[in-house]
């Protein structure tokens, strides 16, 4: 279950994040606002996965929003440090442009490493009825 919560907010989390990267990237943006901008569009697009799934459920959008948010917050800012953080770290990765193979095997990379070191924050998370957990009542 925390595998498939993380791979869930990783969905909603690499849409925003290779949106931001590829914005930022693509206007010649500084490393920080191309971060900010991708860590933005990251928890719009976590959220609003998230939201999509218990608006069906029959939650009214300010419920839904306050599921979302417990859901997913922790799950995305965790993901976010460690993705942008793998993105920094990879010498050019940043800098290379749009049509290198650095920057999207720098950015799959990052999400691997987000994915694998969160997956445990999220079973611990999930076992004491925190993160996914309260998403699942809405499930069907």
């Amino acid at each position: 279950m925390a595998a498939q919560a993380t791979l869930h907010c990783l969905t909603g989390c690499a849409i925003g994040e290779v949106l931001g990267m590829v914005i930022g990237t693509a206007l010649g943006w500084s490393n920080l606002a191309t971060i900010a901008l991708a860590v933005v569009l990251a928890f719009i697009f976590g959220y609003a996965l998230t939201m999509r799934g218990v608006l069906k459920a029959g939650l009214s959008l300010r419920a839904a929003f306050k599921v979302a948010l417990a859901a997913d917050t922790v799950s995305i800012a965790i993901m976010e440090i460690l993705d942008n953080g793998v993105m920094l770290l990879v010498p050019g990765a940043m800098h290379t442009g749009l049509a290198s193979p650095l920057f999207w095997g720098a950015l799959a990379f990052a999400f691997l490493v987000a994915f694998l070191l969160t997956t445990p924050i999220n079973r611990w998370m999930i076992g004491r009825g925190l993160g996914h957990a309260v998403v699942h009542q809405y499930h069907h």
